[in-house]
């Protein structure tokens, strides 16, 4: 069993706030650009395997806001020492999300090393993350989301996921000046 992507982000959606950061990359990013447009959404396309240090940073930058990581396993794979760097950075308000299908799905469905194998909430867990979990049921994963995110960060959270609805590639869009300006805008607001 494994939870489509798009529902598991519609789980998520009522539990992000305002003034909550959210960083989001490859597909993931484009199923919540749609589904939850807003001004705090951090496009990070294009640097694959940093959305966990782009994370890390604005969470360092931003203590009294939450912070979403949106990530790929085909992202954290390029970048695992991210979980290290994370877990002793004392931040306590950063929750990473990873969507995990064993490919690199945008880069044309390329199977990643280790697929299946690899338990990347295990890694998070030795790694030093405060709370580790993973799911492959989507009322399991719901039920779980207070409680994950009015803990204290960093927590990690793996989702076996499948594809579920496609939502269109707005690469336009993610690589755009004006995608930058408007997070800029909403970042500076306060």
């Amino acid at each position: 069993m494994t939870l489509p992507r798009d529902e598991a982000l519609k789980a998520l959606i009522p539990h992000v706030r305002d003034d909550d950061i959210v960083v989001a990359v490859y597909q993931t990013c484009f199923d919540w650009l749609v589904l939850n447009p807003r001004p705090l959404n951090y496009v990070s396309v294009g640097a694959m395997g940093q959305a966990s240090s782009h994370g890390l940073g604005l969470a360092l930058a931003n203590p009294d806001r939450r912070v979403i990581v949106l990530d790929g396993d085909g992202s954290l794979l390029m970048n695992l020492g991210s979980l290290v760097t994370i877990a002793n950075a004392g931040v306590t308000n950063l929750y990473h999300f990873l969507a995990a299908n064993g490919v690199y799905e945008v880069n044309g469905a390329h199977p990643l090393p280790g697929a299946g194998r690899a338990d990347f909430s295990s890694m998070a867990s030795t790694a030093g993350y405060r709370g580790a979990h993973r799911y492959a049921d989507l009322d399991q994963f719901t039920q779980a989301l207070p409680q994950i995110l009015d803990a204290a960060g960093p927590q990690f959270v793996m989702m076996e996921i499948h594809g579920g609805e496609t939502y269109p590639r707005d690469y336009d869009y993610i690589h755009s000046s004006a995608a930058r300006q408007s997070f800029r805008d909403a970042l500076n607001r306060r």
